[in-house]
């Protein structure tokens, strides 16, 4: 399976398993992550959930292969996995549960949309991190709601434009992790977080998002 999933009580882990190819997104992965997050909206026992990849990277952004395939695809397919991809971070990042991504290695271009998309981003120290697209004639649309969120558009410029890999300390100036910590100390980090989130009343973190995402939308309240 290219995505493992675990549970421990109220703690669900959901784990990136392409290793041999540094997790790279393509149709499959995609679709397994969408069914997940699908699943676990109407999951209300499950409180926290814990995006990881296994090996040496989270994730290097689009298969190489898959993208060969794409190239062969009609417009009307290429618009369907544009699609797909942009429902799989939608559903991400509109989970009910408090969620933690967990970045080490690389996390690029549509890593970069699983990251900015969680709650709380955590990076490992030596994560390099960039946006490619344009340097392959692509543009980094269907992630730009969620990097921007997190950049700001003035930031944006500049590495949509560039597609500069930057490190981790860079992207915690960025505003694109909340905190980078040594590589051994990743995921003891993420277990002290999800204490501290689990003592949120049940619920109440659910409707802090929603009321999040209202006054983000809309900060006069008109």
């Amino acid at each position: 399976m290219a995505l493992r999933y675990e549970r421990d009580g109220s703690v669900v882990t959901l784990t990136l398993d392409r290793p041999e190819r540094r997790n790279a997104l393509d149709e499959a992965l995609i679709a397994s992550l969408h069914d997940r997050f699908a699943e676990l909206t109407f999951d209300r026992s499950a409180r926290v959930v814990v995006l990881q990849g296994a090996g040496p990277a989270f994730c290097s952004g689009a298969d190489l292969d898959w993208m060969r395939r794409a190239a062969a695809f009609s417009p009307e397919e290429n618009q369907a996995d544009a699609t797909r991809l942009c429902e799989m971070l939608v559903a991400f990042d509109q989970l009910p549960q408090a969620t933690i991504c967990l970045a080490h290695g690389a996390a690029m271009a549509g890593a970069l949309g699983l990251v900015c998309a969680a709650d709380i981003a955590l990076a490992a120290e030596g994560t390099r991190f960039g946006l490619s697209e344009v340097r392959l004639g692509l543009v980094p649309a269907i992630v730009a709601p969620f990097v921007l969120r997190a950049l700001g558009p003035r930031q944006a410029r500049r590495w949509f434009l560039t597609a500069e890999r930057f490190d981790a300390a860079a992207a915690r100036e960025l505003g694109i992790v909340h905190e980078v910590v040594p590589p051994d100390r990743l995921h003891a980090r993420a277990g002290e977080l999800t204490g501290e989130l689990l003592q949120g009343a049940p619920g109440a973190i659910a409707e802090a998002k929603r009321v999040i995402g209202l006054v983000a939308a809309n900060p006069q309240g008109g």
